[in-house]
């Protein structure tokens, strides 16, 4: 299976990148945490630094499973200014490839660089970028195509199973999910 990599800047919503690398490392998915910080330590939005397995340009990402984007701020303002990150999001997206994104990085990353045009999206209440040609919807995760939104923290259980199903299947994420007492 290819790896998955999820991105962390300072900012970063803990619980939103925890419980994804969490749950997807459960399944037996490959996952790589990556900081686009100068170094390998990035602070969360309330203060919980990790050490990232890598820093951005250590990776190659043109065969990745999946880019994944938690949300925050700073956190996914300080994504969406990164440049090579932003070149990878849009070489993912071309080629088809997975992208996810929770909270405010659906608005602040993806459908300010034009990744969500034409599609249903989610994003934490508020933060719906004034772009056209995006449906923000209410519900707490959606998938359209190759692209999974989650709308905020209570969804980041439901946003990792759904990158799960995605890849394995609904049988391999239910497993987690009852491994976890989700169901």
């Amino acid at each position: 299976m290819k790896t998955s990599y999820v991105f962390l800047a300072d900012g970063f919503e803990e619980v939103e990148a925890m419980t994804s690398i969490d749950v997807m490392r459960r399944a037996g998915m490959p996952v790589v945490t990556v900081s686009i910080n100068p170094g390998v330590a990035v602070t969360g939005a309330h203060g919980v630094t990790v050490v990232a397995d890598s820093l951005f340009e250590d990776n190659d990402y043109s065969e990745a499973e999946w880019l994944v984007l938690p949300g925050g701020m700073p956190g996914a303002t300080n994504l969406a200014a990164h440049e090579g990150l932003c070149e990878a999001l849009a070489a993912q997206d071309e080629r088809g490839g997975k992208v996810a994104a929770i909270c405010a990085s659906p608005s602040v990353v993806l459908a300010c660089q034009g990744l969500l045009d034409g599609r249903h999206a989610v994003c934490y209440p508020g933060m719906e970028a004034p772009v056209e040609g995006v449906e923000w919807g209410d519900e707490s995760v959606a998938v359209d195509g190759n692209i999974t939104t989650g709308n905020g923290p209570s969804a980041a259980a439901p946003f990792a199973l759904a990158m799960v199903a995605q890849s394995l299947g609904q049988e391999a994420a239910d497993a987690v999910a009852s491994g976890m007492l989700l169901l």
